[in-house]
């Protein structure tokens, strides 16, 4: 396993509380495996992201990327978040650069992958404009090329596509998808949406209420190789959106 999460648990301090968000959560991802996280609003979904990504740290457990304990921020995590969060005053080539930047690593090697990056995901023409001038599915394109650009092992997805409508969503839910398997990363996506998480993952790790623990893990391997889209009209899609569905309506 690539990714190992240990007995996870996270309590939040206050005056005069606690308050559990996340109790005993315990899973692993493989190398190259999608893995989506779904569950009820407030179960600590993204709290558990946060965690995995090493901006939190868990009240207890261990999580190991790679076999090494998770201690702070790793350049072998990407983090992508739900909103693409490009800044309006810099060109898309400098926003997708941005990471190179702060790692001190806009070097020939690097800046050269970027290139092909952009030019294989149809955005080099389009390096100098500024974000405003691009639709919701290219700057969601532009923020994936910019976490890729460090060359992460692991992607972490916080909702990426909750801001765009239904038809954009679906469309760049298939585009990002196809762009992280044939760059042969490994992702964690964290969302609301079943059919999105059917739709695109090898696993589905279904959380309980909060505090969140692991309620069910459902094993998508009858839909290897189809396409998001393809999915959705496979008579399996229904079985599992609806298995997944009645769980979390108990978990409510």
């Amino acid at each position: 396993m690539i990714v190992q999460l240990e007995h996870i648990s996270k309590t939040y301090q206050s005056p005069d509380s606690e308050i559990a968000a996340l109790e005993d959560i315990s899973f692993g991802i493989r190398e190259g495996e999608f893995v989506s996280l779904v569950g009820p609003s407030g179960c600590g979904k993204s709290t558990l992201l946060s965690i995995v990504a090493g901006l939190e740290a868990p009240s207890d457990g261990i999580i190991r990327v790679d076999g090494e304990e998770v201690r702070g921020v790793s350049r072998k995590i990407g983090y992508m978040p739900q909103k693409d969060q490009l800044f309006a005053w810099r060109s898309i080539w400098d926003n997708v650069t941005l990471g190179l930047e702060i790692q001190h690593q806009k070097d020939k090697k690097h800046i050269r992958s970027v290139e092909m990056l952009l030019e294989r995901y149809g955005l080099k023409e389009f390096a100098q404009y500024a974000p405003g001038q691009l639709s919701g599915g290219m700057r969601q394109r532009c923020a994936l090329i910019r976490t890729l650009a460090t060359d992460p092992r692991i992607l972490l997805l916080d909702e990426p596509f909750s801001a765009l409508d239904y038809q954009m969503r679906l469309a760049v839910s298939d585009d990002i998808y196809a762009i992280i398997r044939r760059e042969g990363k490994t992702a964690l996506l964290v969302t609301h949406d079943i059919a999105e998480s059917v739709s695109m993952s090898d696993r589905v790790v279904v959380l309980s209420s909060r505090p969140g623990r692991v309620k069910n893990v459902h094993d998508l391997s009858a839909l290897a190789g189809l396409a998001p889209m393809e999915r959705r009209d496979h008579p399996l899609f229904h079985q599992f959106f609806n298995e997944i569905w009645k769980e979390l309506e108990i978990s409510a």
